[in-house]
């Protein structure tokens, strides 16, 4: 703060004479005068003038606190001379709104004014002098971070740090979260130049005209109709299914099943751990009673998985099952009519990813009485009808019209096609041939070439039983053919010599037959009494088999005896289809109309160690085991094939029970 007119009291010591020395030389050594400062309080500081007109400010203690100026003027500049301080006894402080210069230069003006216009009376006055501040530079600004709670703004700030501070809760249980403090700046914006091709704008669709609705229709069945569109379909289709039957399929393929784990509260995990203890309890307790006596349904049993059926099969019969070669998961039936065979037929394509709708449909004139899938091409599937025709179809396309159609053929058989089998030519060899049995009693080859034709391997003969020979007719063999042909039902190459089948007929009887030389039938195994409906070669023992007939049996014969060896009868019914297992040589399986029946002839050769109702919708015509599963197929005349899981059925091995020759030795049967 400034004493009067810029001087300050003389220091302690000095008089007022050397007080008025400082003030200028023309002044009386007696003249005084008294100065007041306002600046909050009354100041005790006062200014000195320089030999150079240089103000200088000391504290009361005598120390220099004079501020240094922020503005430095020109000194070659010439500068006006402007009345900055007021001496009006009745103006008591400065306009604000003034211009302010700097204390330098005004105070030295009015030190050379005062030198030269003062008076006594002047001197004696008192006078008020103010100070004020320069206006303010800005250096920095930074915007502020606080926002008034009166501000219209304020309400949208505090719903956003709300909004924030949840974001922030929510992360913290994040595995992925991880707290830091960061400072991030804005850095200047750079340009940044670089070379490149010359950018073209093209306009490739032009503008298209409001459309009709017959257009919008029309481009609507479009795209449902595009072959993108329901391939994404197929693809979410298979996604839910493969969800819907995870545990079941789990179970099929034999891997572990995912169990999804139950998110609960502590209190509920206590609860959960009272009950598990109480449970735990409750079974320590009925142990006891339970080793007592045993379970009654220890032993063997079936367990349904799934069901191979829609809409499209519901009322047909299942005729013929048979896996794909090359893709174990792809199952090939054939649907006919139960009741007549002139109606139209499905051959459908099952795989284990969609078990409720097909992955193929063909639609047949008649009924489909047999189906096989090709070995050196699995893309083929082989089909039979009821009407004679033998047609192949290609599964990779979604076409229901046959890649090749035996109608046009002159060899083309006149009876249903029972049973047709791709069959190797050499063990090993890729090499095959598509062998059939039909009604009309021929047994042929087909061969594949631009159009599908056949010839006649052997004719099934009707033979004559044997009979007193009368007197004066000559001696004949037994099994003379006479000119009327047996209808063939079914066949079964053997398993080591694919030049070796059987061939069973509908007067009951069990041809041997050779595909080569001249004796085609090799012998004839009598001992059915109704059309004998499957023969089957055992894989193992491969001099038995068995067969199956309308007269409800079932004959274990022997390759060198024309009797047969056993006979198994539980039911009075039909049995339409047997089976060995693929892994032992004493068990089978057969299905009649009422039920499903396991032999294990290692434990009995009387009665089934095991058997199944059928459902109550229909009758169970066909079987046939999963090949990569202890699951078992079982088709039905209600059009559906249903899929059960085999638990606990032993496995003999042949170190333990023997061969099968020894187990029929054994019964007396040899």
């Amino acid at each position: 703060m400034l004493g009067p007119a810029g001087l300050r009291p003389p220091p302690a010591g000095l008089g007022a004479a050397a007080a008025a020395g400082h003030a200028g030389a023309t002044k009386a050594p007696n003249s005084r005068r008294t100065s007041r400062v306002f600046h909050g309080k009354p100041a005790r500081r006062g200014v000195l003038v320089g030999s150079q007109g240089a103000v200088q400010v000391f504290d009361d203690e005598g120390k220099n606190v004079t501020p240094h100026p922020l503005f430095q003027p020109d000194p070659n500049a010439a500068v006006p001379r402007t009345n900055g301080i007021s001496t009006s006894p009745t103006k008591s402080a400065l306009d604000e709104t003034e211009p302010q210069q700097d204390p330098a230069l005004s105070l030295s003006a009015v030190r050379e004014e005062g030198e030269a216009a003062l008076t006594e009376a002047e001197l004696e006055q008192r006078v008020d002098i103010f100070l004020s501040e320069t206006d303010t530079l800005w250096m920095l600004d930074l915007p502020t971070a606080v926002v008034s709670t009166e501000a219209e703004e304020a309400v949208r700030v505090l719903e956003r740090n709300k909004i924030y501070t949840e974001i922030c809760k929510a992360k913290i249980g994040s595995e992925y979260f991880e707290e830091k403090i960061v400072q991030t700046f804005s850095g200047a914006a750079k340009n940044k130049e670089m070379q490149c091709e010359t950018i073209t704008v093209a306009e490739k669709e032009p503008a298209v005209p409001a459309r009709s609705h017959e257009e919008k229709e029309c481009h609507s069945e479009t795209i449902l109709t595009s072959a993108n569109l329901q391939q994404d379909l197929v693809v979410m289709e298979r996604i839910l299914m493969e969800n819907i039957f995870q545990p079941k399929l789990a179970v099929y393929r034999q891997i572990p099943v995912l169990i999804e784990p139950v998110v609960t509260s502590d209190t509920e995990a206590e609860e959960d751990e009272e009950d598990e203890e109480e449970e735990d309890e409750e079974k320590q307790e009925e142990a006891p009673e339970a080793d007592e006596s045993p379970a009654e349904d220890a032993g063997p049993r079936l367990e349904q998985l799934w069901s191979y059926r829609c809409d499209l099969t519901s009322g047909r019969s299942v005729s013929s099952m048979a896996w794909n070669k090359a893709n174990p998961d792809l199952l090939a039936v054939g649907y006919r009519e139960f009741v007549s065979l002139k109606k139209k037929g499905l051959a459908c394509c099952w795989s284990l990813k969609n078990p409720m709708w097909p992955e193929r449909i063909f639609r047949c004139e008649h009924g489909v009485t047999a189906v096989d899938f090709s070995l050196a091409r699995p893309n083929l599937l082989a089909v039979g009808m009821a009407n004679g025709r033998v047609a192949i179809y290609d599964v990779r396309s979604r076409r229901d019209a046959a890649l090749l159609d035996s109608s046009a053929s002159l060899n083309k058989h006149k009876g249903p096609v029972w049973q047709l089998r791709w069959v190797q030519q050499d063990r090993g060899d890729k090499k095959e041939r598509l062998m059939c049995i039909s009604g009309d009693g021929r047994v042929t080859q087909w061969f594949i070439q631009q159009r599908l034709d056949c010839f006649d391997v052997m004719k099934i003969k009707r033979t004559q039983s044997g009979k007193k020979k009368l007197p004066g007719e000559r001696e004949r063999k037994s099994e003379a053919p006479i000119s009327q042909q047996a209808a063939g039902m079914c066949f079964d190459f053997h398993p080591e010599d694919s030049d070796i089948f059987l061939a069973g007929t509908e007067e009951g009887h069990i041809h041997c037959c050779s595909c080569s030389g001249k004796e085609q039938i090799l012998g004839t195994y009598r001992g059915h009494e109704g059309p004998v409906y499957k023969v089957a070669w055992n894989p193992s023992s491969t001099d038995m088999f068995l067969s199956c007939s309308a007269d409800w049996s079932i004959l274990l014969w022997h390759r060198d005896s024309f009797t047969p060896l056993l006979t198994f009868t539980s039911v009075t019914a039909f049995v339409h289809d047997i089976k060995w297992a693929p892994k032992s040589a004493c068990i089978f399986v057969a299905v009649n109309e009422r039920r499903v029946e396991f032999w294990d002839l290692s434990v009995s050769i009387f009665q089934p160690v095991f058997s199944c109702a059928a459902i109550p919708e229909g009758n169970l015509s066909s079987i046939l085991f999963a090949r990569n599963a202890e699951c078992l197929l079982l088709g039905d005349s209600s059009g559906q094939v249903g899929v059960w899981q085999l638990h606990e059925l032993a496995v003999p091995s042949t170190e333990q029970v023997g061969s099968l020759c020894d187990i029929v030795a054994s019964a007396g049967a040899v």
